[in-house]
């Protein structure tokens, strides 16, 4: 989760002769080295950009912007992404694409939708929310083998009462300083909109002998580098007892990683779901969005 906010080069649509289309996608990140292209390594663009590039029959490659660059082995199954085609391309290929890039691409990622995207639109930067979930399995016989991949096993009971408490001190804007790791010239500043747990049934055909999941909803305009799974682990200590309700917000005020906090293993964490405004606000958000944040009286 690396929305990091330095202003790169302004630029609101497409170039001339250009159309933006929106791919609406999914992918389980097990096997990859994240979203974002790495030289020798196996990642999420790279496969979509290479498999794009295969079923258009390009000479270059077509970059991909994101709407959340994921770490490795995160899943999604809500991301967002744009690409700028030639618009004697899309109107050509544009109905056939759908179908040629599933029968290029691996079985770890999916792209369901492909759309002409709205003037003003930039899957970054004219999004207004990300909603990520963690699940834990809490279960003392550990997690069901089915649901390994995505769920991280937790060996000790946790009260979803205190984790709901320990939350609310951390909802709103905040400079997230002590959960992420800082990158050069990138404010740590965010709103985080929605944080809270809920049990749910681990499966609904074995909810009887897997138990249930605690799960995290986690909303936020942007998140910076390991901040779910960082804010997650602090949780996770109040859970269980090993911290009392105000740990996770005592972390935050402390504006400095704890080293009592964990940023836990990634394959627990899934992209659900980005917002967007309507689409005659995305030209005012995408601009607004590349202003480097910071807080009232800073």
């Amino acid at each position: 989760m690396k929305d990091c906010e330095q202003t790169p080069p302004r630029q609101d649509g497409p170039a001339e002769g250009l159309i933006r289309i929106r791919l609406d996608l999914a992918y389980h990140g097990a096997e990859f080295s994240g979203w974002a292209r790495q030289r020798g390594r196996r990642t999420v663009q790279g496969e979509l950009e290479d498999a794009l590039q295969v079923v258009t029959r390009s000479a270059e490659p077509f970059a991909l912007t994101v709407a959340g660059r994921t770490d490795a082995g995160v899943h999604a199954r809500g991301q967002v992404a744009h690409v700028d085609l030639p618009v004697e391309l899309w109107a050509l290929h544009g109905e056939k694409l759908l179908r040629r890039l599933a029968g290029r691409l691996p079985g770890d990622i999916r792209v369901y939708r492909l759309s002409e995207a709205p003037a003003g639109f930039d899957a970054r930067f004219a999004a207004i929310w990300r909603r990520y979930a963690y699940r834990v399995a809490d279960n003392q016989g550990g997690v069901d083998p089915l649901l390994r991949g995505h769920v991280l096993w937790h060996d000790r009971p946790l009260d979803i009462a205190k984790m709901n408490e320990a939350a609310r001190l951390l909802v709103g804007e905040h400079d997230f300083a002590a959960y992420c790791k800082k990158r050069e010239g990138a404010t740590t500043i965010r709103t985080l909109l929605e944080l809270h747990w809920e049990r749910v049934p681990a499966d609904g055909h074995t909810a009887g002998l897997a138990g249930d999941l605690a799960v995290a909803t986690v909303r936020a305009d942007a998140f910076c580098h390991n901040m779910v799974r960082a804010l997650v682990g602090a949780m996770l200590l109040v859970g269980d007892g090993h911290r009392p309700v105000e740990f996770p917000g005592e972390v935050l005020a402390g504006g400095v990683r704890n080293s009592a906090v964990n940023v836990i293993r990634p394959y627990g964490l899934t992209l659900e779901e980005v917002g967007y405004p309507a689409d005659d606000q995305l030209a005012e958000r995408n601009r607004t969005a590349r202003r480097l944040r910071t807080l009232p009286g800073s």
